[in-house]
């Protein structure tokens, strides 16, 4: 019996070298990350480029129906973004596009690619008065815990997610599940979370979170104590006592140094809870998803007996509320000086709204945090620690699909950006894992020269425009798209001078 002879009619797979998973991929077929495929054995990138433009009404490109005639072409009103533009994995080569262009009469340089971050994660800012669980207690998706509590904020509570220790250095479905969650929270979907001891949240960038189940309305205006001076002047001879219930300072008005200034009389009230100073009180409850962030349903649990000897007496009438206004109720002391619900007067409806109104709206945001490495700077020069000193002298400034960034300082190049600023889908993902993530750095063209940068590779922004190879790929892009700048953000192609913050 002889051998068969091999089959020559089946494509053969080409091999995908932008992430250190080197995918084999068959002729139609894309790689582990979706994000490229070989379409007729040719490596093609499956996202679009994705270019900013700075005005509305305008053709994205109106230069392009002509020869470009070699001059730069205006960087003021186009902007290509990383997002789509490839990698420089496996870190040998130059960015994907180094484009010339023109600002303020300057010749400008963008370097852009995506990064490779498995240094990177979520800062995540819920603006709510519920206690969502304690400092520290993980944050789990799918079971898996993908980050932690940090601290509470002036009504928000703060998550911290992602990170290499969660990516890489725990189970394999735990840095799938935290990839994942990144980059469904990146991309603006929402993900479903639970706190360890505490609530189930949703979270979506930019829109108010769910917590329990119920989506949340507004943020506190202030803490017990702050509410009590802001709306002492608008309660006094309108009710006896005001009492406003916080997990962090409740506020008490007799005592408290805004009553005093302005002629309040004593109460007789007392209150449980950590005294800080007068008419300030710590502790008074557990936190919760009650009463001013507290585990109340019941307000008048955090009241003791009431002292006739300093004031208290049949008739006494008692307003409490929460923070936000969402709790409040109306109390006269009967001839036991018991607190009595009463109807609330409409005397102290319009105050009790005005708290309301001055609570923004809930939101959560997703800010998205990363270190940029050694490889990708090299990306960008031969010497990379040159690129970290020009972006820490503010002279190359970063963006992140063409959103503007938080530069953390001291060492490295750590930065945030606000997804919602970003353009749709920026983020994509690698199954090592790690998210993918668009970065550019712009510079003027001489400051680029004398941080070594990869000269042989600049490319005129028309060039770029129409989407030719570039010379350091080894993919084809599959398209572009187009996105107008967000309303309020600086324009990425800019001179920075040295006295901004990025």
């Amino acid at each position: 019996m002889t051998d068969a002879a091999p089959r020559t009619d089946r494509p053969e797979k080409i091999r995908c070298d932008a992430c250190p998973v080197m995918c084999y991929i068959a002729e139609g077929r894309a790689g582990a990350c979706d994000r490229y495929a070989n379409e007729g054995g040719e490596l093609v990138r499956l996202d679009p480029l994705t270019i900013l433009e700075n005005r509305e009404g305008v053709d994205l490109v109106p230069f392009l129906d002509r020869e470009w005639d070699g001059d730069l072409v205006s960087g003021e009103d186009t902007f290509i973004t990383a997002v789509g533009s490839g990698t420089t994995y496996p870190d040998y080569k130059p960015a994907p596009f180094i484009v010339a262009s023109k600002a303020q009469d300057v010749d400008m340089i963008t370097v852009v690619t995506e990064g490779i971050f498995s240094y990177c994660g979520a800062k995540v800012k819920i603006d709510t008065d519920r206690h969502l669980g304690t400092e520290n207690a993980p944050v789990r998706a799918d079971g898996e815990v993908i980050g932690h509590v940090t601290t509470s904020e002036y009504g928000s509570q703060m998550l911290s997610l992602g990170g290499v220790q969660h990516l890489t250095g725990g189970s394999k479905k735990e840095g799938r599940v935290t990839c994942a969650s990144l980059l469904a929270l990146c991309n603006g979907e929402t993900v479903a979370m639970t706190i360890d001891g505490g609530a189930e949240i949703e979270i979506t960038a930019g829109r108010a979170p769910v917590v329990n189940g119920q989506p949340e309305q507004r943020m506190r205006v202030g803490c017990g104590s702050a509410t009590v001076g802001m709306f002492a002047a608008q309660w006094k001879g309108l009710v006896d006592e005001v009492v406003v219930v916080d997990d962090h300072i409740t506020g008490v008005m007799s005592e408290h140094q805004a009553g005093k200034v302005i002629g309040w009389e004593p109460s007789g009230i007392r209150i449980k809870g950590r005294r800080s100073t007068p008419g300030r009180y710590f502790q008074v409850a557990d936190p919760g998803t009650g009463w001013g962030g507290t585990n109340l349903t019941d307000p008048l649990t955090i009241l003791d007996s009431w002292q006739e000897a300093k004031g208290a007496r049949p008739g006494l009438s008692l307003l409490m509320v929460s923070t936000t206004g969402e709790h409040a109720a109306y109390y006269e002391l009967n001839d036991d000086l018991v607190p009595v619900q009463m109807e609330m007067p409409a005397r102290l409806l319009p105050s009790v709204a005005r708290i309301e109104e001055n609570c923004e709206p809930s939101l959560a945001s997703v800010l998205f945090m990363a270190g940029a490495g050694g490889s990708l700077r090299s990306g960008v020069t031969e010497n990379p620690v040159s690129l970290t000193r020009s972006v820490q002298s503010r002279l190359t400034r970063v963006t992140c699909g063409g959103a503007p960034v938080f530069m953390w300082p001291g060492g490295g190049i750590t930065f945030m950006a606000d997804v919602t600023q970003m353009p749709k889908n920026a983020f994509g993902y690698v199954p090592t894992p790690a998210l993918v993530a668009p970065i550019e750095f712009t510079m003027t063209a001489a400051d680029y020269a004398a941080l070594g940068g990869h000269m042989d590779y600049v490319m005129p922004l028309a060039d770029a425009l129409k989407g030719m190879k570039g010379r350091q790929n080894d993919h084809r892009l599959s398209g572009r798209r187009s996105e107008t700048r967000k309303p309020g953000a600086p324009w990425p192609v800019a001179k920075a001078p040295k006295e901004d913050a990025s």
